[in-house]
């Protein structure tokens, strides 16, 4: 492939810009970072046809892993951004920016030391829609501070939910950060320090213990959103997941001196169930999920910062797999798409908890980790990889026209553009494109070409090029962490293809999606013809998946020989070329004849269960003071004359929102809900607002608000 350095040519306005580049529809977002060191719907699949994960238990005579095996730890932290006026990462809409929080969104870690060998690995699950390179990059340079050479990029896997209701602005690339209005290093300080925290904590509470591995199906949390691609997958393929999904559930069991400690269970969805029309903050299905579990069922409260079940709910190859079961954003299986995100991730969550019941068959072996770099723009694939047995290469990346029709069963559309357009002369595509050279557009055939953003890359980095492959064994189990969103026919090639090199079945392998950095989609060659939303958005071309087989084959094969492996090229530290047209905060003032915390609109004197307790403080704004680690509210019951926190902006029943009243005299409110639940203890209860406010001089001062009190019948 040719060196070609090309200038951008610039014709496309800001807005039509962000939409090529962005449009995510549950998948291509808009993000950016400081500096590294700153802080249609198939049948029921039965287990018996299904069974791509299944993972064996060990043969019998081997090696008990009883107490003395591992260490193993567990920790959790707050990762919670901006809270107001920041726009959110997922969709790439220009006009959904925070106001306020759901829930809040949180790291989840875990340690695992091979006590024999002193080789250790971390895992890490954030409630975020991407692992960037720049988190990755700012994670790892914060623990060597901490460690030395204990962490470091290869025995360090950070994944993602994929949640598209949280604030965006923590990319170092233009791509992700567009549509958020350059990068936003009060998120990205959030993000880096909530998820070294919880490291932290995990490597604190490293214990002798046990790791048991289950599995399960749930096919009624997800459903195939581009079925046109799937089905031109050849036979063999297809009959691995009949229901046209992944059903595969896999659960790992940390247990520690006998009592169970956490639970990481993977699961291929969309974490979509929140539309774009939302502006609260929110951990969608698997941060549901997770709370579910930790909060309802194992009375984990996060602000008393004490050790406490821990209930990840990663992805694995969902890049084509929604929870929006009616395929169409917000429905399914109701029209609220609340409650939507509380009944799939409450499947999940339910699943979960079933086969982590009934997993007690303890994993052995060892614990090991590779990674590469690899430049995923000028990759010769081996014609071992490619459908057609011949030689072919990776491209550099290119934005289809088909990205822009989106995802429309999780998210937005551009008028005019669908899915599997292929006509690059189309009159629309002409009034927006940038120029693409010929031999590109003939590289990512029959991709309509639409935004080169490998190329503008040369100016301005718009799209990486160096990724991160990583395999991580733990015991028998061995995760593939890729930095794009797989397909579930894309991820069980990787699988077969990594099995193959390991000489392990293949139900030891697992693909992680959304790993320690970010790439957009990868589909099979077959797939990619179709092109759908996710071939449109596969950005490195037709043999994009072939190289990715290629590449972690070759990872694997060090694994397997205990070799070391060539790191490649590094990816460059992009924290110096960032930039930002999102204003701060000027200052604060209250309502005239009124100060901070001041109850604008008070409680009614008496609520029965079932009713919704609304309060409004005169506030300041929320950037002020990200409160992470803390709350902006708590709802308090009186208990023998104290006043009890019970609930927090944490909880699923309560809501923060941030509103400018008026924006010349910097004077805005906090609304604060309370959906009283049916579990509630009658009492007497009060609502409070913690805030911070930002006079003329720039200095912040704390305040609280308090409410009257009133009763719960």
């Amino acid at each position: 492939m040719p060196h070609v350095r090309h200038a951008f040519p610039g014709r496309l306005p800001l807005v039509t810009l962000a939409a090529a580049l962005g449009i995510a529809a549950a998948g291509l977002p808009s993000s950016a970072s400081a500096s590294p060191g700153a802080a249609s719907r198939g049948p029921a699949v039965s287990p018996r046809t299904v069974s791509p994960r299944t993972v064996s238990p060990p043969a019998a005579g081997s090696d008990s892993q009883d107490e003395g095996g591992y260490l193993v730890g567990r920790g959790i932290a707050d990762v919670t951004g901006e809270a107001a006026e920041t726009g959110m990462m997922g969709y790439s809409s220009f006009d959904q920016k925070t106001s306020g929080i759901h829930q809040r969104q949180r790291s989840r870690a875990f340690v695992v030391v091979d006590r024999s060998s002193g080789r250790r690995v971390v895992y890490v699950n954030a409630d975020l829609a991407m692992i960037f390179q720049s988190v990755q990059q700012g994670v790892v340079s914060r623990l060597r501070e901490r460690y030395g050479d204990l962490y470091g990029d290869e025995n360090v896997l950070l994944s993602a939910t994929h949640t598209h209701s949280g604030p965006g602005g923590y990319a170092h690339h233009l791509a992700y950060n567009l549509s958020v209005l350059g990068f936003q290093n009060g998120t990205y300080r959030a993000i880096v320090d909530g998820i070294v925290e919880s490291v932290v904590k995990a490597h604190e509470d490293l214990r002798p213990g046990t790791i048991s591995l289950g599995t399960g199906t749930l096919t009624d949390a997800s459903v195939n959103r581009s079925r046109t691609a799937f089905d031109r997958n050849p036979a063999a393929d297809k009959a691995a997941f009949p229901g046209a999904i992944d059903p595969a559930m896999t659960v790992l069991r940390f247990r520690q001196g006998g009592e169970d400690t956490g639970a990481i269970s993977w699961f291929a969805t969309h974490n979509t169930s929140v539309t774009n029309k939302n502006t609260l903050i929110s951990p969608d299905n698997k941060g549901y999920a997770a709370y579910t579990w930790e909060h309802d069922h194992e009375d984990v409260r996060y602000l008393d910062d004490a050790p406490g079940f821990v209930a990840a709910f990663p992805n694995t190859n969902a890049g084509d797999m929604s929870p929006n079961l009616n395929l169409r954003p917000g429905s399914g299986p109701t029209e609220d798409e609340f409650e939507n995100t509380r009944i799939i991730g409450e499947r999940q969550f339910a699943k979960a908890r079933e086969i982590h019941g009934s997993a007690t068959a303890p994993l052995t072996g060892g614990v090991d980790a590779r990674l590469v770099h690899v430049d995923m723009e000028n990759v010769a694939v081996s014609g071992a990889y490619t459908p057609d047995g011949k030689e072919h290469r990776t491209c550099p990346a290119v934005v289809g026209a088909s990205a822009l029709a989106g995802s429309v069963e999780d998210g937005p559309a551009v008028p005019g553009f669908t899915e599997g357009m292929r006509n690059p002369v189309s009159h629309i595509i002409d009034a927006l494109r940038t120029e693409t050279p010929s031999w590109l557009a003939a590289c990512q055939y029959p991709k309509a070409s639409l935004i080169p953003t490998g190329l503008m890359s040369a100016l301005h980095p718009v799209t990486p090029r160096i990724l991160p492959l990583q395999i991580v064994r733990i015991g028998q189990l061995h995760l593939v962490a890729g930095p794009g969103e797989f397909t579930i026919t894309a991820g069980l090639r990787i699988r077969r293809t990594v099995a193959e090199q390991l000489g392990v079945p293949l139900d030891h392998v697992l693909l992680q999606g959304y790993a320690n950095s970010y790439s957009q989609y990868v589909t099979t060659p077959e797939e990619y013809d179709a092109q759908q939303y996710e071939g449109g958005s596969t950005l490195y071309g037709r043999y994009t998946l072939p190289a990715y087989q290629q590449e972690f084959a070759k990872v694997a094969a060090s694994l397997r020989d205990g070799t070391a492996i060539g790191r490649g090229p590094v990816p460059p530290d992009e924290s110096g070329r960032q930039f930002t047209l999102q204003t701060g905060v000027v200052y604060d003032s209250p309502p005239l004849g009124r100060s901070f915390g001041s109850v604008l609109a008070g409680p009614a004197a008496s609520y029965a269960r079932g009713d919704t307790a609304t309060v409004e403080f005169a506030t300041g704004h929320p950037k002020n003071n990200l409160r992470r680690g803390g709350t902006f509210l708590e709802v308090q019951r009186l208990v023998d004359g104290r006043w009890v926190r019970v609930l927090d902006d944490g909880d699923w029943r309560t809501t923060y929102r941030w509103t400018r009243t008026n924006g010349l005299t910097g004077t805005s409110k906090a609304t604060i809900t309370w959906e009283i639940g049916p579990e509630t203890t009658p009492g007497t209860y009060r609502v409070v607002h913690f805030g911070d406010a930002k006079n003329l001089f720039g200095t912040i001062t704390p305040f609280t608000g308090t409410s009257a009190a009133f009763t719960v019948r």
